[in-house]
């Protein structure tokens, strides 16, 4: 489907747009807040500033993406791979990030207070001033990830991949919550959750 056929489409009321092809596509300042985008192919694809909130992107192909400056806030990213993708700058307030890929991803200046970052990999992932409020980033890989200047108050770690005694340590006097539990304790957490 080319771009102009989708805004045409969503402008005439259509909001699902489940398993659409959008390689390489450039949907810079597009306003597609509340569609259904699941398992969308959007590889590569430039999303600058573009009106995501509350879209549904479940499983989706994201990877290299430009979302600079996009506002995702309260949207479904859960499985999403979004490896190597710049959310520099981006609004992803409430999101479901869930099993996402971060790995690569450049997170800095985002907003990401309040997100469900469990089980993400974030792995080599920047997060340079990175706004961390009230997330739950339990059970994420940060191996190797850039954590610098970011706002943690209120973030929950727990079995993390990747995150040493001393980082542990920072963290908590950032204000972060680190829960040590046991990899058991936490699969039954997990399944008690779901």
């Amino acid at each position: 489907m080319v771009v102009e056929e989708l805004l045409a489409r969503y402008a005439a009321g259509e909001r699902n747009f489940r398993d659409i092809e959008l390689f390489r596509s450039e949907l810079s300042n597009v306003n597609l807040a509340g569609a259904s985008l699941f398992r969308a192919n959007l590889f590569r694809s430039n999303l600058f500033r573009a009106n995501l909130i509350g879209v549904n992107l479940y499983n989706a192909n994201l990877i290299g993406a430009n979302l600079y400056c996009a506002d995702l806030s309260g949207a479904n990213l859960s499985g999403a791979n979004l490896t190597r993708a710049d959310l520099s700058g981006a609004n992803l307030s409430g999101v479901d990030l869930s099993a996402a890929d971060l790995s690569g991803a450049n997170l800095s200046y985002a907003n990401f207070s309040y997100a469900d970052m469990s089980r993400t990999n974030l792995h080599k992932a920047i997060l340079i001033d990175t706004n961390l409020t009230g997330a739950n980033l339990s059970g994420a890989d940060l191996k190797d990830a850039q954590i610098t200047g970011a706002n943690v108050t209120e973030a929950r770690f727990s079995v993390n991949i990747g995150l040493s005694l001393e980082m542990k340590r920072e963290l908590q006097q950032q204000g972060a919550i680190i829960e040590d539990m046991s990899e058991k304790l936490y699969a039954i957490r997990l399944l008690t959750h779901s």
